[in-house]
């Protein structure tokens, strides 16, 4: 499978696809001659003296600077190196690689004057999987992500550190072992690489796959916790949902409904006398659906911004040129904090599944273990939920609600959406935790419900955690356990055994009509 940099749609899954080296990217004849164009319009602007900020300018406060015609491509390398400021801890290899193909389809689309040499050099970066190293912290999401950014491409130019052959190693080191020249910018060129939202997006791309994954696994677990506290298929419904139907809600609740037809588990207490179960169990659709709204939100958006041309200026003809705003990164920002929340939720109400089952409630024994006094059995992984369930709250507070003017009031209104990203694969990784640990106890509470059985997907679920945790008869460490889980559920093993059996069964956990839902 190949794709067309600059030509073809990019969406959320291609992108993960071409980071994951499943799809290859490609520069076509069609996108070097948008590209040549482009960069012929801004080698005119140079010739004629014609004022482009940017090219013939300083930036930020010093746009009205200008600069002569043989200090454009000084001004450039000056730019890449003044604006490496970042700082914190070192992105993933993922994130940066993800950076890496988003500009780069976005240079491709050929509004931004770069040269065909500097394309084919990121590509070439990304093909051989040499990445550069680029601190976490330090953009203000407007202007583009101008730190991260320039740090991702300081490599460009023979500075900065990459990642190569899996060691952290200086750029100028590689670049010499390859047998490779470090670059020379030309005019308008450092600017176009480093004014954009591509370490925004990045972020997003990259949460919006962990994101999905969880809340498959979120609805997996929570259907297990509720055979394992003998709770009702009723709340799932499709009648119920018919009469409130978003469609989020009613894409979880079909889903449960499937993973619950048949059970012999509800087969066993259809006659008992519970009126209603706790709103964990009963508003499953209702929470995830919600959270799957949001996701499906920052999708459709992230989309969007993954097909743009984010710098600035952006260069329609060498007398036709625009200083607009295009960097700025508000349309992410407020969606990224949106989400931020739906993934929370997510982890909330399943803190409060895993409570419900350690009660002691609905046959269970208090906390999930025979002989509990001797043994604390699972009192405290509940304690971890609360504690990340507490933090994720306080990651709640929406970064893009601030803004700190930068530029010497230039840029008197920011984004703040880097840290709205970053905050947002925080909630995520945390919320994979709390749903390990729920798994953990609703595998364990569906012990005690045999030899009656769950379904042939849940049943699947259990046997697969089974096969890397055992059954607990008394006290042990549980955190091994623990991170056991929370490496099933985040590597999407988890959610593609299940997958895999509702196939062979022919159960219906992704239908057709809600295609949205699905990460492609």
């Amino acid at each position: 499978m190949v794709f067309k940099y600059g030509i073809d749609q990019l969406t959320v899954a291609k992108t993960m696809q071409l980071a994951k080296g499943h799809v290859k990217g490609i520069i076509t004849d069609e996108a070097l001659s948008n590209i040549t164009r482009s960069c012929s319009f801004v080698d005119e602007i140079v010739d004629k003296g014609k004022v482009v900020y940017g090219i013939n300018t300083g930036f930020g406060p010093l746009c009205d600077t200008l600069i002569s015609a043989s200090d454009t491509a000084k001004l450039q390398h000056n730019l890449l190196m003044s604006h490496a400021v970042g700082v914190g801890e070192i992105v993933s290899t993922e994130i940066s690689k993800i950076m890496l193909i988003i500009k780069l389809h976005a240079l491709c689309l050929g509004y931004s004057g770069v040269r065909t040499s500097t394309i084919e050099r990121i590509h070439w970066f990304i093909e051989q999987d040499i990445l550069p190293c680029v601190p976490a912290q330090g953009s203000v999401g407007a202007s583009g992500d101008l730190a991260p950014l320039s740090h991702l491409f300081l490599p460009l130019i023979g500075l900065g550190n990459v990642y190569y052959k899996g060691r952290m190693s200086d750029t100028g080191d590689v670049l010499r072992q390859e047998n490779i020249e470090p670059l020379q910018l030309g005019p308008k060129e450092g600017l176009a690489l480093i004014n954009g939202t591509q370490f925004i997006a990045a972020h997003a791309v990259h949460a919006l796959a962990r994101f999905h994954n969880a809340l498959d696994a979120a609805d997996l677990i929570g259907a297990m916790s509720l055979e394992g506290l003998m709770g009702s298929s009723k709340p799932f419904d499709p009648r119920l949902h018919e009469l409130r139907p978003f469609p989020g809600n009613r894409f979880v609740a079909s889903r449960i409904w499937a993973l619950l037809a048949e059970s012999e588990i509800i087969q066993s207490h259809v006659n008992c006398d519970r009126i209603q179960d706790p709103y964990s169990l009963r508003c499953i659709p209702q929470v995830h659906g919600a959270s799957r709204t949001a996701w499906l939100h920052l999708k459709q958006l992230t989309e969007i911004e993954l097909n743009s041309v984010t710098d600035n200026p952006v260069i329609l003809g060498s007398l036709d040129t625009i200083s607009g705003g295009n960097f700025h990164g508000q349309p992410l920002a407020i969606p990224l904090d949106y989400a931020t929340v739906a993934a929370a939720e997510l982890g909330n109400i399943s803190d409060r599944r895993s409570y419900l089952i350690i009660e002691g409630r609905y046959g269970l024994p208090k906390l999930l273990i025979k002989d509990a006094g001797l043994n604390s059995g699972f009192m405290i992984p509940q304690y971890t939920t609360a504690a990340l369930v507490s933090e994720n709250k306080g990651l709640c507070f929406p970064a893009s609600a601030d803004s700190i003017p930068t530029s010497l009031g230039q840029e008197d209104h920011v984004s703040m959406g880097s840290i709205s990203g970053r905050k947002l694969n925080k909630v995520i990784e945390n919320l994979e935790y709390i749903l390990a640990i729920e798994l953990l106890y609703a595998t364990q509470a569906l012990d005690f419900r045999h030899p009656i059985r769950s379904t042939s997907v849940l049943e699947a679920c259990h046997s697969f955690v089974r096969s890397q945790v055992a059954y607990a008869e008394e006290d042990r460490i549980f955190s091994t356990d623990i991170q056991h889980l929370k490496n099933l559920i985040a590597s999407g093993k988890f959610v593609a055994r299940a997958n895999e059996v509702a196939i062979k069964h022919q159960i219906n956990l992704n239908d057709k009509d809600y295609e949205q839902f699905q990460l492609s």
